[in-house]
């Protein structure tokens, strides 16, 4: 795709892209630090109706010690909306976990494609997965990468005008795109989530994402949330 008309077509592109409106929100949540407790204090027959320092280190214990069985008992709902090769990393935690996607059987797709705000470079050394450091033609990458997503989006649409259906048109988008699912996760498999995904070796894409479901666990639970980072979470 060259000259002024290869440009425009990837300026349109960039902007139609809403990146900038990727998000995790929270829909729901049930249960709390106390139902934590409670879920717990069940084996010797005893509720709490407020939380004390004595359930906090309670909490701690449990999260210490894993026995995490009455974090299952809590449980958060997402909205999310991500890259497709994002969500096929997040969607690999099952247990504990429910997933409802938007489907491109139904849905047709708009403009919407993630770019990246730099490019990395392949990592030194003998790793066989993760990133280097920013490259250096991050424009000349930009362009490259531009001309392919428009690509596939105008062959999207000129499938879908030929009358072809939505669940086959969508074969030749890109791992790009955005969607959106909503996903219920026990608190204990959020953490899991986090766990991995915070990690420094995760891949930095989902590592945002994690960071913004980090921050609804800590509003939400912040006694179990305190546990976890103080026992190498």
């Amino acid at each position: 795709m060259d000259g002024l008309e290869g440009l425009a077509k990837r300026e349109a592109v960039r902007e139609e892209s809403i990146y900038k409106d990727t998000f995790v929100k929270l829909v729901s949540c049930e249960g709390s630090d106390l139902s934590v407790v409670n879920s717990a204090r069940v084996s010797f027959g005893k509720r709490v109706d407020i939380l004390t320092d004595r359930d906090e280190r309670l909490i701690s214990y449990l999260i210490k010690n894993k026995h995490t069985s009455p974090l299952r008992h809590a449980h958060m709902t997402f909205h999310i909306r991500a890259p497709i090769f994002v969500l096929r990393q997040w969607q690999k935690h099952q247990v504990g976990c429910s997933w409802n996607e938007m489907s491109g059987r139904y849905v047709k797709f708009d403009n919407d494609i993630y770019f990246p705000e730099s490019w990395r470079g392949i990592p030194e050394g003998s790793a066989k997965q993760g990133s280097g450091g920013d490259l250096e033609e991050q424009e000349l990458v930009n362009e490259v990468y531009s001309d392919a997503v428009c690509i596939a989006l105008a062959s999207y649409k000129q499938l879908l005008d030929m009358g072809v259906c939505k669940e086959q048109a969508r074969l030749v988008l890109p791992a790009s795109l955005l969607t959106e699912c909503w996903w219920t996760a026990s608190l204990q498999a959020v953490l899991h989530f986090l766990d991995l995904r915070l990690a420094k070796d995760a891949q930095s894409e989902i590592r945002d994402f994690a960071k913004e479901v980090e921050s609804l666990v800590r509003q939400h639970f912040p006694a179990t949330y305190g546990a976890w980072r103080d026992h190498g979470g």
